[in-house]
């Protein structure tokens, strides 16, 4: 069963001399790391956690979360992520659905008493049994896990239980269109999306790469640690996400490559400094969790002359990348399409019926792979819908497959019918970007008495900016067909954001609704 495990994973790399992370002026080794997540993992034993159960985590992107990670891994226990931007209501659900048995959190940030937010949830939690705070509080706290040595007849015990194919990672589903959904990631699944990845980007011992995105996510813990750890590169902890702070990581850090989603990628190019920047060590530059517009890669392409600019597609429910643009990529193709599907994955485009859909045409994408998640967490009726009795994971994305390239068309649920034409707010969304004061754009389909729905498209400009929605309108009548030109238009200062950078759209239609 070794191989092919977390845990196996960090103790191979911990017989390198090396340095796995960095973390302010700290640098720790993948032996440091093992050690201390070797004494986590007793900790938890003494505790009574034991396989199968799930572990909270709320904390910032730290060293201090990749070791209860690693050491929930090494016993067989299901660490189930948070994030410190949740509040009340989610963290009480995410607790209650996952059936969490203990939390580890930080005790509050900034105003928020997360261990005030517990102790208000635990009477409707009668399974939460502890809370340890990374920090002072709590029932306890992490050091006092940490504070005992590890017990290796104990570990290797619990150890000798854990598969491949147990889970290891209970993401939610960040939530852009309804209630978060966990998606149940195995071992083996995490492990295959890394590798693939790693492979692809062709990361090795010489490469440093950034953590600015949330570890609760893919694209914290899969697509950095994980992919890093498998090819022995050092990743930067950047405890919170801020343009100022990216820009010194930039400057102070070393970093060979560069990766974040849409909206930080868009932050950080409108900081001031990031023009005279030093940046010509970067290799590669990649860009995902969300669609990228044409405009935003060209800026890239610009801000990073030395790298070659990588789209990446991915999902919860995927543990991980499942495509992402070939190195040998034409400018045009990769402002066009999101890339090829990685080894090991395979990819269809399937019509509403469920058939296949016609070269070029445009329908719902499917992948296969091993590292399709397990299911989502206690919802067998949901999970039947969206993986096949073949192992085919239904994306609820809509897509087209030209020569092998796939290019996003936008959510399933997000195409509305305008006067009997379907639209795809992606498409609209990726003119609006392209306009030079539009920094951000999001739209939605809402209901109208004539043409049964029409486009509400929100933009966010560069400070300054005198743009008006008449402007945007006419820019967009440029470029797109008529009925594609957005029939409202809001202008605002900032969109909802999930805590993994993707616009929350259902906020969107619930504002639009009052």
């Amino acid at each position: 069963m070794t191989g092919e495990r977390v845990g196996d994973l960090l103790r191979a790399a911990a017989t390198e001399e090396r340095t796995g992370w960095s973390a302010g002026e700290r640098r720790i080794s993948y032996a440091e790391m093992d050690q201390r997540s070797d004494r986590i993992a007793t900790g938890l034993l003494r505790l009574g956690v034991r396989h199968g159960d799930r572990i909270a985590l709320n904390d910032f992107t730290t060293p201090g979360w990749l070791a209860v990670y690693f050491g929930a891994a090494k016993i067989g226990a299901v660490v189930v992520g948070l994030s410190v931007r949740y509040r009340d209501s989610e963290i009480a659900h995410i607790l209650g659905d996952s059936g969490a048995r203990s939390v580890f959190t930080v005790p509050s940030a900034g105003d928020v008493d997360f261990l005030g937010i517990l102790a208000r949830a635990r009477g409707a939690l009668p399974q939460l049994r502890e809370v340890v705070s990374i920090g002072t509080g709590g029932d306890r706290t992490l050091a006092d896990l940490e504070a005992v040595p590890p017990d290796a007849a104990r570990l290797a015990a619990a150890g000798a239980l854990v598969a491949p194919d147990d889970p290891v990672m209970i993401i939610y589903t960040s939530g852009t269109t309804g209630r978060p959904k966990g998606a149940t990631l195995t071992h083996r699944g995490q492990l295959a999306a890394a590798t693939a990845q790693a492979r692809h980007m062709r990361l090795g011992p010489g490469d440093v790469l950034p953590i600015t995105v949330p570890l609760n996510h893919v694209s914290g813990i899969t697509c950095c640690v994980l992919a890093a750890l498998t090819a022995r590169a050092r990743t930067v902890l950047l405890p919170a996400f801020s343009p100022s702070a990216a820009l010194e990581l930039l400057k102070t850090s070393g970093l060979t490559v560069w990766v974040g989603v849409p909206t930080m990628h868009t932050l950080l190019l409108e900081t001031p400094g990031i023009d005279t920047a030093d940046t010509s060590g970067v290799r590669l530059v990649v860009t995902g969790g969300a669609n990228a517009e044409p405009a935003l890669l060209r800026r890239l392409t610009r801000a990073f002359p030395n790298a070659t600019v990588m789209n990446l597609y991915g999902l919860s429910e995927t543990s991980g990348a499942v495509v992402m643009t070939p190195w040998d990529s034409d400018p045009e193709s990769t402002v066009r399409s999101i890339g090829r599907p990685l080894p090991g994955v395979q990819a269809k485009i399937v019509n509403t019926d469920g058939s296949d859909a016609d070269p070029g045409t445009t329908g719902e994408l499917l992948v296969r792979t091993p590292s399709v998640m397990a299911g989502y967490h206690g919802l067998t009726a949901e999970t039947a819908r969206t993986v096949s009795g073949d192992g085919w994971l239904h994306t609820g994305d809509m897509a087209r497959i030209d020569d092998g390239l796939l290019t996003l068309r936008g959510r399933r649920q997000e195409m509305f019918v305008q006067g009997g034409f379907n639209v795809y707010p992606i498409e609209v969304e990726n003119v609006l970007a392209a306009h030079p004061e539009v920094v951000m754009a999001a739209g939605i389909g809402v209901p109208d008495p004539v043409l049964g729905e029409i486009g509400r498209y929100y933009a966010v400009l560069v400070p300054g900016a005198r743009t008006t929605p008449q402007d945007l309108k006419d820019h967009c009548a440029a470029s797109i067909a008529d009925y594609k030109v957005p029939k409202q238009i809001v202008i605002r200062t900032d969109l909802p954001l999930t805590p993994a950078g993707k616009v929350q759209k259902d906020r969107l239609r619930t504002e639009g609704a009052r």
